[in-house]
């Protein structure tokens, strides 16, 4: 049975879509820690993160440092957290979330709720940010 995150890069569920490429896809986190907070998947479904190949591995890392660096042009922060936990989604999954204070990735703070037009918002201007 196909993952959240694989019927989202198909277009079967709609999604804040930051970029894309042949391998990876780029979201919003609609349950975001902050304004911003995205997640980077690979287009193959992997379960858990160090059992993708060595080369879908390091080009998720290249993909996601174009992606957090076009956050970072857009949200103002001291930098962008990265955290893969892997137990939510079993499709591998790297969270970026602007930060300004470690507690700023605490999962078990209370996620912000934004709504429709402000999730349009960031993203389109994000996503004119992405250079990829």
């Amino acid at each position: 049975m196909a993952s959240i995150f694989t019927k989202i890069i198909s277009g079967e569920i709609p999604s804040y879509k930051i970029a894309e490429d042949d391998n990876y896809f780029a979201f919003l986190d609609i349950s975001p820690l902050a304004k911003g907070h995205t997640l980077v998947v690979p287009k193959k479904e992997v379960d858990y993160i160090f059992n993708l190949e060595d080369d879908l591995l390091a080009g998720l890392h290249i993909f996601s440092k174009k992606v957090a660096k076009a956050i970072e042009n857009v949200i103002k922060c001291k930098r962008i957290g990265i955290a893969v936990i892997g137990l939510e989604v079993p499709h591998t999954h790297i969270h970026l979330i602007p930060i300004n204070n470690v507690s700023d990735i605490d999962f078990s703070r209370k996620k912000l709720k934004l709504s429709d037009e402000e999730l349009i918002e960031i993203a389109k201007k994000i996503r004119e940010e992405v250079n990829l």
